[in-house]
C-alpha cells in the first residue's frame, strides 16, 4: 500500500468556529520512498483571514481571494489519497478541517482505518517532550532552515523524515557491499583459468624482445 503524507494550513483552529481550509498538500509515497506525485492546492476559504493565522502561514485575504474553493478541489482530493495510508501529524486537527468541508459537500469523511497519527507514535516514544514537528526535527537533526513560515508542502516533506526516524527506518541504499563482493567472485573465478605456454612460443617471444627491444630504447 502506499503512504501519503498529508499536511493542512488554516484560517484558525477550529472548523466548528467557523474556521476554513486555505492550503492542502499531500505527498505520496511508497515504502516511505517518496514517488513525485504531489497533490498541493492554496484555497480560496472564502472568509477573512485573521491576523494571527496569517502570522503563521503568510496567505493574505488578497492572495486567497482567487483561489478555488474547496468545493472545486475536493474530487481531486480524495481520488489522490483514496485507498493509501494516510500519515497526519496531530490528525484530529486536520481531519476536523477535512471532514467538516466534506461534509458540507455531502461527502464521506476520510476513513480512519486508513489514518496514521504520527504524534502518537511520537508521544509513546518521547513521553514527556515536546512532540511538535519543529521539535521533532531538531531532535533528528533535520534541516530546518526553509521553515520561516508554516508551509503544508514543506512540512509535509519534513513529516516524512520524522516519520523514518521514528519507526527507525533506513532509506534505501544501493547494495555496493555485495555487489563488490561478487565482483570478486567473479575474478576469482576468472582467475582459476591457468593458460599453459608452449616452448615454441616462450622462444618466439625471446626471440621478439631481443629483435624489438634496441628499436624502441636506443
Amino acid at each position: 500500500m502506499s503512504e501519503i503524507f498529508l499536511d493542512t494550513e488554516t484560517t484558525g483552529l477550529s472548523f466548528k468556529d467557523g474556521h476554513k481550509v486555505v492550503e492542502i498538500a499531500c505527498i505520496e509515497t511508497k515504502d516511505l520512498i517518496a514517488t513525485g506525485k504531489i497533490f498541493h492546492k492554496i484555497i480560496n476559504p472564502k472568509r477573512s483571514v485573521p491576523e494571527e493565522a496569517y502570522k503563521v502561514h503568510g496567505f493574505s485575504e488578497k492572495f486567497l481571494s482567487d483561489k478555488e474553493p474547496f468545493d472545486k478541489i475536493a474530487e481531486e482530493f480524495l481520488n489522490f489519497i483514496k485507498g493509501k495510508k494516510i500519515i497526519i501529524h496531530n490528525a484530529p486537527f486536520d481531519l476536523g478541517f477535512l471532514d467538516g468541508e466534506l461534509s458540507n459537500l455531502k461527502k464521506d469523511k476520510i476513513n480512519r482505518e486508513f489514518v496514521i497519527d504520527s504524534l502518537d507514535i511520537a508521544r509513546n516514544k518521547f513521553p514527556g517532550s515536546s512532540n511538535s514537528l519543529d521539535a521533532l526535527c531538531k531532535r533528528f537533526n533535520i534541516d530546518l532552515s526553509r521553515r520561516v513560515k508554516h508551509n503544508a508542502l514543506l512540512d509535509c516533506e519534513l513529516l516524512r523524515e520524522v516519520y523514518i526516524n521514528l519507526l527507525d527506518a533506513k532509506e534505501p541504499k544501493f547494495d555496493l557491499i555485495n555487489s563488490s563482493e561478487q565482483k570478486i567472485n567473479n575474478i576469482k573465478e576468472y582467475n582459476k583459468l591457468v593458460v599453459k605456454i608452449s616452448e615454441s612460443e616462450i622462444k618466439k617471444h625471446k626471440d621478439f624482445l631481443k629483435s624489438e627491444i634496441k628499436k624502441n630504447y636506443y
